[in-house]
């Protein structure tokens, strides 16, 4: 990550990490990935990246379980994810059953708050999160987006800075020797406009640098290899495509992103 980070926030070009051909030492890790909308978006929508990149992680992991929900909805995902964590179905976490999960959770806007606000509602029932991923957080009334909490492993932040609406600059760690900001990575779109159809004509036009993060393919590509990187005994189909390869983001296969040919592998 130490690459990675430092090239997005100045060159605004990322590379692909190179993926292995196919995983083939078996796991006994329950692989739960949880996303959040933003605003009033719909978990179903499939015009939002959030909900594609939920499509194309379940068809990349046949074995892991990754679901979106609204911001709003944040009891039904931790009710959701307590049932997947009781494997004996006993309804009582045991510590084993916690500790053999691997959570991440990521999130737009709204939903990157929630991002926030859920690995706090998992760490009070003593469960860990692995990653969490926040793009361009806007941070709902009443709730703090920007301390992680020390339940979370590793965390991330992408943010720009134009518009009504824009992103935390900054995450941090409640306690830095248990979480690891892995970077707070700065993206602009000044001579690199990004197509935002999946939203209105009115959304375009009042908060288009907002949306364009959301749209933006490298920031899909870069979550993916994160993803990637904390999944290294879980079953993959073989040689996976990047989210900028792959037929579950045909909304954002449009204007510039589609004229433009993905980096090379690292």
């Amino acid at each position: 990550m130490a690459l990675v980070a430092p090239v997005i926030a100045h060159g605004q070009e990322m590379s692909l990490r190179e993926v292995r051909s196919a995983v083939i030492v078996p796991t006994t890790r329950n692989v739960i990935i949880i996303g959040f909308v933003g605003g009033f978006v719909s978990r179903d929508d499939a015009k939002h990246p959030e909900v594609q990149f939920a499509a194309y992680l379940r068809d990349r992991y046949p074995t892991i379980h990754a679901e979106v929900f609204g911001n709003h909805h944040g009891r039904k995902a931790l009710h959701q994810v307590v049932r997947l964590l009781d494997t004996d179905h006993d309804s009582v976490l045991s510590s084993i059953e916690k500790e053999q999960a691997t959570i991440i959770i990521y999130g737009h806007s709204w939903g990157a708050t929630e991002t926030v606000e859920f690995s706090r509602k998992l760490e009070q029932l003593g469960i860990p999160v692995a990653l969490t991923i926040q793009i361009d957080t806007i941070a709902k009334p009443g709730h703090k987006a920007f301390a992680v909490p020390p339940n979370v492993a590793s965390a991330i932040n992408f943010y720009q800075t134009e518009g009504p609406l824009h992103g935390a600059p900054e995450i941090v760690a409640v306690d830095p020797a248990r979480t690891k900001i892995m970077g707070n990575i700065h993206m602009t779109y000044e001579d690199r406009p990004i197509n935002c159809d999946n939203y209105s004509w009115y959304s375009r036009t009042l908060n288009k640098p907002h949306h364009e993060i959301e749209n933006d393919f490298r920031v899909w590509d870069e979550l993916s290899s994160l993803i990637n990187s904390d999944l290294p005994g879980t079953p993959s189909i073989v040689r996976a495509p990047s989210p900028s390869e792959s037929p579950f983001f045909k909304y954002l296969r449009v204007g510039l992103q589609a004229q433009v040919s993905p980096p090379s592998p690292l």
